[in-house]
């Protein structure tokens, strides 16, 4: 059978991490724990499963951290986990079933089922998707082609039936907020994944204070030829959430008419409906919010286009004293939200 090294980096994360390594206990064979500052027990509770527990001094990359927890790795596999996932009974049966399947196959990528996202407003719009999580610790390069012979470069990649439990114990967003402010202010430039993932977790947990300190980059982005038209129309959400918060007319219709060079988006109607609604214009505002919920699409929040808007058209009809109206909306936006 092959051998799995479990990999993974930690910051005060006792909560929750005894919990995910009880999870993986006897499916791998080594624990390799790399800490980047935990002030509380969570080294503790790493060294009590037999973990080899490293320091990494935290430099704002987390992927500076993953590359040194997979330097100290020495299985045939590498899983890579956090310390908020879990898998149940019946998923450990299905892990071990796997690592049974792969002394036979010459498999690089295994991915497995990122569960449970929608329950604590992640910045993932969806509650299952695969995500590459076992990874072969050294790879070997081979010729194929009888003729015009070449390296086989491209990873074979299955995709599994694991479903891993994503059970947060805290949101991270303001620690995440902080590392893409920092990978800016050092000049680095953020990819087109990066970019939305920035957007979408400012749209879906930042506070004021975060969209202010995002403005500039936002704007300076829309200037930037390099940017797609998706990522001008995810910063014109951006900013025109800033506009509404400032009071800014003139901005929120600049970039509110940015998001409108194709259908708009759900997040623009909506901070339209949130403008009206501020101006105490509830039945203008109904209508940017009824755009929000039926006759567009999100492109960050999915909230924005499910609950979110019809309990928004609920409070102005409440507001204009149709509380039969506003019960309806309400209604409607909790069967909604049982839907996701």
């Amino acid at each position: 059978m092959v051998t799995i090294s479990l990999c993974m980096i930690v910051k005060n994360e006792e909560s929750c991490l005894e919990r995910c390594l009880n999870s993986l206990k006897g499916l791998v064979d080594e624990m390799i724990v790399v800490d980047t500052g935990s002030t509380d027990r969570t080294k503790e509770v790493a060294n009590a499963f037999g973990a080899k527990v490293y320091d990494f001094k935290w430099t704002g990359d987390f992927s500076e951290a993953r590359n040194y927890s997979f330097s100290k790795a020495s299985c045939d596999y590498i899983y890579s986990a956090d310390a908020d996932e879990e898998l149940d009974e019946a998923n450990r049966e299905r892990f071990l079933q796997m690592k049974r399947d792969l002394e036979e196959l010459d498999i690089d990528i295994v991915q497995m089922y990122y569960c449970n996202q929608l329950s604590f407003r992640t910045v993932y719009n969806y509650d299952r998707e695969l995500r590459p999580k076992l990874f072969k610790r050294v790879r070997y390069f081979v010729w194929e082609d009888p003729i015009h012979e070449q390296v086989v470069l491209d990873p074979v990649i299955v995709n599994s039936e694991i479903e891993i439990i994503h059970n947060p114990a805290e949101n991270h967003s303001s620690r995440d907020l902080c590392s893409f402010r920092k990978a800016i202010e050092d000049g680095k430039f953020l990819s087109r994944r990066l970019y939305g993932m920035y957007a979408r977790e400012l749209m879906m947990s930042g506070t004021d204070d975060d969209f202010f300190k995002a403005k500039r980059f936002f704007e300076e982005s829309l200037q930037d030829t390099h940017r797609s038209l998706d990522e001008i129309k995810e910063g014109s959400c951006i900013l025109s959430h800033i506009a509404v918060i400032e009071g800014d007319v003139a901005a929120l219709l600049k970039y509110a008419l940015k998001d409108a060079i194709t259908e708009m988006s759900s997040e623009v109607c909506y901070e339209l409906g949130d403008f009206y609604y501020s101006q105490n214009d509830y039945d203008e505002a109904i209508v940017w919010y009824y755009n929000a919920a039926y006759e567009c699409e999100s492109i960050l929040d999915i909230q924005k286009s499910k609950e979110l808007p019809r309990l928004a058209i609920a409070k102005c009809y409440k507001a204009l004293g149709n509380n039969e109206l506003a019960q309806d909306y309400e209604k409607e936006a909790l069967e909604v939200q049982k839907e996701e």
